[in-house]
């Protein structure tokens, strides 16, 4: 059975949005986990606001590493009840049960990373479906963000890592309560 990994940026006061203000790409610590986390993966699933966002930065960069590369190349599949398909940036759109989508992905692939933590992420906790909540959290206060995390109910986690990075970011990983 394929693990789910979601996987999020963060400030200290829980903002996602203003990316531009408090999210360093270039963080030797914070480009390590991608790398970890991306190169290991086999698929990526998105909701509708993540894959508009991501298909329009992804498909123009390059890097040395690779990550580019590999990250365009994997199989994306995305939840969404606004969008029709086809996709375009090797993407398949998900219509219908989400939850018994991602039962069928997990049969089919081995490590499945979900980027952002919104109401895909959220199903999917809501669903029993994840194996691993990454957080990175940015040493920032936003204030007046309005794209805060949110959960329909509380979820227990237990703590696996933390990594503290030179730039002051906290790298998280977690595991839902047995």
């Amino acid at each position: 059975m394929g693990k789910v990994t979601i996987s999020f940026e963060m400030t200290l006061d829980g903002a996602f949005d203003q990316m531009e203000h408090w999210f360093d790409e270039n963080d030797p610590g914070l480009q390590r986990a991608s790398d970890e986390l991306v190169f290991g993966a086999d698929a990526v699933l998105l909701g509708r606001r993540s894959y508009e966002f991501f298909r329009e930065y992804w498909p123009a960069q390059t890097d040395d590493r690779g990550f580019a590369a590999h990250y365009n190349a994997l199989p994306k599949f995305v939840a969404s009840t606004t969008l029709t398909g086809p996709l375009d940036w090797n993407c398949t759109l998900i219509e219908g049960d989400l939850a018994k989508a991602v039962r069928g992905l997990r049969g089919r692939y081995s490590s499945i990373v979900s980027h952002g933590y919104g109401g895909v992420a959220a199903a999917l906790v809501d669903a029993g479906l994840v194996d691993e909540v990454h957080v990175g959290i940015h040493p920032f206060i936003v204030g007046n963000a309005e794209d805060r995390l949110r959960s329909p109910h509380p979820v227990g986690l237990r703590l696996l890592s933390t990594e503290v990075y030179d730039s002051g970011i906290i790298a998280a990983k977690y595991a839902p309560l047995d």
